[in-house]
């Protein structure tokens, strides 16, 4: 069976054939770069608590020491602050880090995988698909062609992947514009991020009056000036200008001591593919969307973009394509990305609608800052994981389903479980193995070893209901699950997502909700393209 081609060395690109590695499918990345990344701090993203035990579960590598975990954050009006938010161990706070220092753990860890072969100065300029496969060219000083099973362009705005598909992109041009700095110094909130709208010295040529403040590691911060519409340059004098005035409002004095380590200017397009599945190409990250208004992050959501599409890859690369399962990557990661804009488009007439809506919408100032809070912290509409909710994969009418804290289709809690080895882990770190997660919630199996339950009870009747699957499985066992009475039994996608929850052991509804969650029944020639 040939291998997945992946074109794009990006973070997205790396992540998918990393995810694609741990489930035993090769693949081959096609980067048209040199393979290095520039060190750009004024280059970061945030990382929701999801996607950085992704990146972490895919490069064994924490990456706490590479970033800095917000310690809270704040949100400012004029003078008066609106909100603060400390985080701890049952909240925990975004990860900021440099993306070069992301896709730097990312590259190391492809660099280390057998199964994955890295192509680097090899732009691509032409593929062709077939039933069986797709062909695909490259230019560069080693001109070839290239034979895959699948191909997922991962290739960023500009994509030629999704140009070669004649796959429309339309949206929005410059819905938001910032200019950007990276620099050393001390601020009153250390490893506190900041959101200042109105701040009351804004006295520098053209501010538009909103600045956010987030910090990196070694007492770096990144700043953000957004700039009122238009394209008018951000003259180096005119940055200076705002570095100097935001350091001493912030700090309440003149101007501390600061080294400026890098400067930008970050263009936000909303745009959204038509298509992100033809045939056996697809699309993921920014080739399929672009987000990233009112601090919302477009990586994480090209990072579960590949979460989604890996373990439904891997399933047609074993077991031959299932069309329905395929073509549900585009129907759940679409719909969501979809809804993260529509909400983006419906809040900023509201956040940047100027003092008239204001004074004829009480509370309206608040409410804004409810928003943007849940844009940079990844809450609400504007930033939570997405669910799945019409999911072609749902599994429908079970009758012994029951209904827990978690919707169906929603990313499941992080609780500790047994695993059959008789470990004790996060769930999380059971998931991305292209095995469904059967979880059983047992009070009290915690004060017994596993040798003493595990044939006890409803055990040897679920283990074997799990063992009947049509898709391998791992059976789990948990002390408590949010909402779940004893004896509850949770099914889990492989990308962590619940397919059902059921009151018992149901042999007939697990066997149905797993298959439902494959694409329902398997046609006689799926086998056909299976190694």
């Amino acid at each position: 069976m040939d291998p997945v081609i992946i074109v794009g060395g990006g973070p997205v690109g790396l992540a998918l054939a990393l995810a694609l590695a741990r489930q035993e499918v090769p693949s081959v990345v096609l980067d048209e770069g040199p393979g290095t990344d520039e060190t750009r701090p004024a280059r970061t993203v945030v990382l929701r608590e999801d996607t950085t035990a992704l990146v972490e579960r895919l490069t064994g590598v924490p990456l706490g020491a590479a970033g800095t975990r917000w310690a809270g954050w704040r949100s400012m009006r004029r003078k008066q602050v609106m909100r603060e938010i400390t985080f701890d161990d049952t909240e925990p706070g975004p990860l900021h880090l440099a993306q070069h220092v992301l896709t730097g753990a990312l590259r190391a860890a492809v660099t280390g995988e057998p199964l994955i072969g890295l192509a680097v100065n090899s732009r691509l300029d032409s593929l062709e698909q077939e039933p069986s496969g797709v062909t695909a060219h490259t230019r560069g000083p080693q001109a070839t062609w290239w034979r895959g099973s699948f191909l997922v362009g991962c290739d960023g705005p500009r994509s030629t992947v999704r140009k070669l598909q004649d796959i429309r992109f339309p949206g929005r041009t410059a819905v938001e514009r910032h200019a950007v700095a990276a620099l050393r110094t001390e601020l009153p909130w250390p490893d506190h991020a900041l959101l200042h709208r109105l701040p009351p010295w804004r006295t520098s040529g053209g501010s538009s009056g909103e600045v956010t403040g987030r910090p990196l590691p070694d007492g770096v911060w990144r700043l953000d000036w957004l700039l009122p519409p238009g394209k008018d340059l951000v003259t180096p004098e005119l940055l200076l200008a705002r570095v100097r005035e935001t350091l001493a409002g912030w700090t309440g004095g003149p101007t501390p001591p600061y080294e400026l380590l890098d400067t930008g200017v970050h263009t936000v397009h909303h745009r959204l593919a038509r298509r992100w599945r033809a045939g056996r190409v697809f699309l993921a990250g920014d080739a399929a969307h672009l987000l990233g208004a009112l601090g919302a992050q477009g990586l994480d959501e090209g990072l579960r973009d590949a979460d989604n599409l890996a373990w439904k890859l891997a399933s047609a690369w074993h077991h031959g394509p299932h069309e329905t399962l395929l073509d549900s990557y585009q129907a759940e990661r679409r719909a969501v990305v979809a809804g993260r804009l529509r909400a983006a488009d419906q809040a900023l007439p509201l956040v940047r609608g100027g003092a008239g809506l204001r004074a004829v919408v009480p509370g309206s100032a608040r409410g804004h800052d409810v928003l943007f809070t849940d844009g940079h912290l990844g809450r609400g509409a504007l930033g939570a994981p997405g669910a799945y909710t019409d999911s072609p994969l749902t599994p429908r009418h079970i009758e012994a389903e029951v209904p827990v804290d978690t919707p169906p289709g929603a990313p499941v809690t992080d609780v500790l479980v047994t695993a059959e080895d008789g470990s004790s882990v996060r769930l999380r770190d059971r998931l991305g193995r292209g095995a469904l997660l059967v979880v059983l919630v047992a009070p009290g199996t915690g004060v017994w070893e596993r040798k003493h339950w595990v044939t006890a009870g409803i055990m040897p009747r679920l283990a074997a209901a799990v063992t009947a699957l049509p898709h391998p499985a791992e059976l789990l066992v948990t002390e408590s699950y949010p909402g779940a009475a004893a004896h509850t039994v949770l099914l889990v996608r492989p990308d962590g997502h619940l397919v059902t929850a059921l009151n018992g052991v149901r042999p007939a509804d697990l066997y149905t909700a797993a298959e439902a969650t494959l694409g329902g029944p398997a046609r006689t020639e799926a086998t056909a393209g299976s190694r």
